[in-house]
């Protein structure tokens, strides 16, 4: 019999980041988002907690916590963090950058990154996405050549996920070209001041706004070999991995805000007064809600559910897409429904459905946008 219940330590878990988001992350967080601020100080609080280290083992600093855990952690903090910048960010420098760390990093690369990337120290960066490529990932331009003293790099990355503010750059590079995913790509790591390399200001965007996104440049950039990430040619690997890990963790802080929005807008609904009654009482409006709770939970376990093929150490990239899908096109619908709901004072006003629904616009694009995973689902079930 599946026991859909949490152990005692995950309910634990849960309680402690709910709490710590309630009292520390959510205050002012309406303003930082309309201000685009990243606030590093939170950052280092949150590393109090290990959570930018959550998944890493305990040996090198971290919480050690599996996937399912890090999806009910990830979900508690996006329940009780209303900066969902700073949570994205979290989500992305653990799950596109931590994880391969811990996955393919050498015993002293791992020794060396981890720990300040856990504690709050360090803030990790992903670099994969070109302007030439897009979804096409796989068909960069940027390129690492090998020398007697390492890798020359050069290169452009942009869409670059806590690029201003971070510490390591995880980066990909053509290292035999023609081979592409087969054995082509190559993984470094890179850290400010040590390597020569171009990171610049934030970009104005339109959701997770506290998240600072920005571009990388590479012009002959020297890297020993130790800054090589796992095999050369093994990038492709290394990067798929880590979509998968991000494409089934990653939304569960939104599942986590969706239910905290869900909560308020029943207590919305039912104070309300439209022609001397709740609106709570017309199906119009009751029934729009009761739909969204059902999508809600349907996205939490198909998410539950990738995460323990992960865990078990199963094939997930199927389930990954899934979850991915389903969850980003329930977020959306989420959004749209509480601007209905709310009507003329979510439109006038800055407003928590405002910026959920600028948020859920985003989530159909990173990490592999809903059309790509599509594709990705069409394969697995021998459609192409």
């Amino acid at each position: 019999m599946i026991d859909f219940s949490l152990s005692k330590e995950q309910e634990s878990l849960r309680e402690e980041i709910i709490a710590f988001s309630e009292e520390t992350l959510t205050p002012g967080a309406l303003d930082r988002d309309k201000a685009q601020f990243f606030d590093r100080s939170l950052w280092e609080a949150c590393g109090q907690l290990k959570l930018p280290g959550m998944l890493v083992k305990k040996e090198y600093g971290g919480r050690g916590l599996d996937a399912v855990s890090t999806v009910v952690a990830l979900e508690a903090l996006g329940y009780g963090s209303a900066d969902s910048g700073l949570n994205f960010s979290l989500a992305a420098h653990l799950l596109a950058c931590v994880v391969p760390i811990q996955l393919f990093g050498s015993e002293e690369q791992k020794n060396y990154f981890l720990p300040a990337l856990s504690d709050g120290r360090w803030i990790a960066a992903n670099a994969m996405t070109e302007a030439s490529s897009g979804s096409d990932a796989f068909n960069m331009e940027a390129a690492a050549v090998k020398g007697p003293e390492g890798y020359i790099l050069n290169g452009h990355k942009n869409f670059c996920s806590n690029g201003p503010v971070a510490d390591v750059v995880l980066a990909y590079f053509t290292t035999t070209p023609g081979k592409g995913f087969f054995g082509g790509i190559s993984a470094f790591l890179l850290e400010k001041g040590k390597q020569d390399f171009f990171a610049s200001e934030k970009v104005e965007k339109f959701g997770v706004r506290t998240c600072q996104m920005g571009e990388f440049r590479f012009t002959d950039t020297l890297i020993g070999g130790q800054g090589l990430l796992g095999k050369e040619g093994a990038g492709g690997m290394i990067f798929n991995t880590s979509m998968e890990w991000e494409r089934i963790c990653l939304g569960a802080l939104h599942l986590g805000a969706m239910e905290k929005q869900l909560e308020k807008a029943i207590s919305f609904a039912r104070t309300r007064k439209s022609g001397g009654k709740s609106i709570a009482s017309n199906q119009a409006v009751s029934h729009p809600l009761a739909n969204l709770k059902i999508q809600i939970e349907s996205a939490r376990l198909l998410t539950l559910k990738a995460a323990w093929k992960l865990d078990a150490g199963k094939p997930a990239g199927m389930d990954a897409a899934m979850a991915k899908v389903q969850l980003s096109e329930t977020f959306r619908s989420f959004a749209t429904q509480l601007m209905q709901l709310y009507a003329g004072k979510a439109y006038r006003e800055e407003h928590e459905a405002q910026q959920l629904l600028r948020d859920a616009v985003g989530d159909s694009l990173y990490s592999g946008t809903t059309e790509v995973l599509r594709n990705i689902l069409a394969t697995h079930m021998r459609l192409k």
